[in-house]
């Protein structure tokens, strides 16, 4: 438990994301005085700078300022959380390779950066000196950022993405915090909610009439959760309503190996779907055992070769580093098997501890992955990335992530994930359908993003059904 106090601001939420880089997964409490037991880390904001001190057990330990830069009208929040940086940093002896960073979407600051008159070096330099940076990870993120501007260019005004919802799952993975529902319990419901998303699709593309549709992106859950006839009754109804030959990228995130059947591969590949993910997660059956996979490491050869026979041609694997248990040879491990299929792209989490996942209702029943271990994971893994023919395309960031790292999109050239990026950079109208989806609508004018919620659960979602296409019918008023 850490306590933090702040005077002369109210910069809460910075405060207590640049404790949580170097105290992460641990509960942060805001105190009004310093606290007589443990650890609290008090902010202040002075006229020209801002202080960070600690105090353990009620005595002071020790303090930090950063310089406020009064030419930006953010200069007081990054002095805040530049001198929490800079107190934390010397008092725990870890200097994290994203500074003080604590943002989703640091490629998109490097974009805004290089499309305001900064050279790819100043920017480098911009991350280095104002974020406490490493090269390293300052330079990948100019290198996200014109891989993804690449795709960006392709926008044209009016164009919108649609995310399509399955919020179904065999089992519920340890680390998942997805809006996922264990099939075996919701069976009888499929079909019900399959009727609501429909007339949801139905009503989605005729708000949107005469627009170009750029990505459909179908995602959950586990969309091929769904057996053979509902696959195929949704995809119908996709194709029905959305015409795929202006598409540029439809996906299936089709996930876990336990769902995948031939038939189901053959469903997608004649309803038009170019682009599908099986992921693994890793290759170590020990892992998935962890987990709660269900499927063997043979199964996810096995169905990665019966895609390629069905005829698929940009197939995408995720992995995760920092599972519980593994070390930077399992992931060696994994990679080497990964690298034998050769998919087209691949997707490399680093473990978050989720608030809504099993491992945190269970967080003391694991040990995490030490911070010097995922650095050699992250390595690892970017090293077979290059060797495969893969360069880092997209990346994001989360909160409680294991070392506060981050997840990297690698890809061939002509297999970004168009969806992916779109949904990064909130530069696009995405319309998501389906329980737990978010719609964004961006205004490309005011530079405005506006989100519409519908409702997670999938009874509340059917019972609620009026009022989420209301919600969205409201918020596109705002393009």
């Amino acid at each position: 438990m850490i306590y933090f106090c702040i005077k002369n601001h109210d910069y809460i939420n910075s405060v207590q994301t640049g404790i949580q880089i170097f105290y992460p997964n641990t509960n942060y409490i805001k105190v009004d005085e310093i606290s007589n037991t443990g650890i609290t880390i008090e902010s202040i904001a002075h006229k020209d700078f801002c202080e960070a001190i600690m105090y353990i057990d009620g005595s002071k330990k020790a303090s930090d300022s950063y310089e406020v830069d009064k030419t930006s009208n953010k200069g007081v929040k990054m002095a805040v959380k530049s001198a929490i940086y800079m107190l934390l940093s010397k008092e725990t002896g870890y200097y994290p390779k994203w500074g003080s960073i604590t943002g989703v979407r640091p490629a998109k600051t490097a974009g805004e950066l290089m499309e305001s008159g900064f050279s790819e070096e100043e920017t480098v330099k911009y991350f280095m000196d104002k974020f406490f940076v490493s090269e390293e990870k300052a330079r990948l993120a100019v290198t996200v950022s014109k891989a993804e501007e690449k795709i960006l260019s392709l926008n044209k005004d009016g164009d919108v993405s649609i995310y399509i919802g399955i919020p179904f799952c065999p089992t519920r993975c340890l680390y998942c915090s997805f809006t996922s529902y264990p099939l075996d319990r919701y069976s009888k419901v499929v079909d019900s909610y399959l009727d609501k998303l429909i007339e949801e699709i139905k009503f989605i593309c005729s708000l949107i009439k005469g627009r170009r549709i750029m990505s459909v992106y179908i995602g959950g859950g586990t969309p091929t959760s769904l057996n053979e006839v509902q696959l195929e009754r949704l995809l119908k109804a996709v194709n029905e309503n959305i015409d795929l030959k202006e598409v540029l990228e439809f996906t299936v995130e089709a996930g876990r190996p336990d769902t995948i059947t031939f038939e189901k591969l053959k469903v997608m590949k004649k309803y038009g779907v170019e682009r599908i993910s099986i992921n693994p997660q890793t290759m170590n059956q020990k892992t998935l055992d962890l987990i709660g996979r269900r499927h063997s490491v043979e199964d996810i050869k096995n169905v990665y070769k019966m895609a390629r026979d069905v005829g698929f041609k940009d197939i995408n694997m995720d992995v995760i580093l920092a599972l519980t248990e593994e070390t930077a040879e399992d992931v060696r491990y994994t990679m080497e098997e990964i690298k034998k299929l050769a998919p087209d792209s691949m997707t490399v989490h680093t473990l978050a501890v989720k608030r809504a996942s099993r491992l945190k209702e269970e967080f003391e029943n694991y040990e995490l992955t030490q911070t010097k271990e995922i650095e050699k994971m992250i390595s690892i893994s970017a090293k077979y990335a290059e060797k495969m023919g893969l360069r880092p395309y997209y990346m994001y960031r989360q909160k409680n992530m294991a070392g506060n790292f981050e997840n990297v999109g690698y890809c061939k050239e002509g297999c970004e994930g168009i969806y992916n990026i779109e949904i990064m950079e909130e530069k696009q109208t995405i319309i998501a359908a389906g329980a737990g989806g978010t719609t964004k609508v961006y205004n490309k004018d005011k530079n405005l993003l506006v989100r519409a919620f519908n409702v997670k659960g999938i009874e509340e979602y059917m019972g609620r059904f009026d009022e989420m296409l209301e919600r969205k019918k409201e918020a596109l008023k705002n393009e």
